[in-house]
């Protein structure tokens, strides 16, 4: 069970704005992290709390396809994001790093900035109790709900070849 405070944000949220391209060049993920969402929510990484989650409209993670913008997000701190929708590369670059999204249209549309969540990725179930209500989510299909679990691609890879009795050179 995932447990976090709100930060929401509009629709189009894109890539720059989550990471700035200024901060190509770092490849340590705690450095990009001190960054996330500089581009449209500059005090951010002062009130991002473990386990918080992140909510938007349509479109998050739209832009380039660095993986720099899930890395720096999930870095930070923030448990999952819920989104309507996402941009398809945002959402595969996120499961390839073990970020969870989930797409709810009625979680966003009854969620305001700092109200608290529980999401129960096994179900989709997410419950906002500061508003009393609950949403449910299109859970994963099993294998992407093992990468998830595992912390992302390369973990997940890593298992599976040692669960086949291989060593992971990965």
């Amino acid at each position: 069970m995932l447990k976090g405070k709100v930060h929401k944000y509009g629709a189009n949220v894109d890539t720059d704005a989550i990471i700035p391209a200024r901060y190509l060049n770092v490849s340590e993920a705690a450095e990009l992290a001190k960054h996330c969402m500089e581009g449209i929510d500059p005090e951010f990484v002062k009130r991002v709390q473990p386990g918080d989650i992140i909510m938007a409209t349509t479109n998050f993670g739209c832009g380039s396809s660095r993986e720099h913008a899930p890395l720096a997000i999930k870095t930070s701190g923030v448990s999952c994001i819920i989104a309507k929708s996402f941009a398809r590369i945002f959402f595969r670059n996120a499961i390839n790093i073990g970020l969870p999204l989930l797409e709810c249209d009625e979680a966003v549309d009854h969620t305001e900035a700092g109200d608290a969540l529980e999401v129960d990725l096994s179900n989709g179930r997410i419950k906002n109790p500061t508003k009393g209500k609950t949403f449910t989510a299109k859970p994963y299909p099993d294998f992407m709900a093992e990468i998830i679990s595992a912390g992302g691609l390369i973990e997940y890879t890593k298992k599976r070849l040692e669960s086949r009795g291989a060593k992971s050179e990965v």
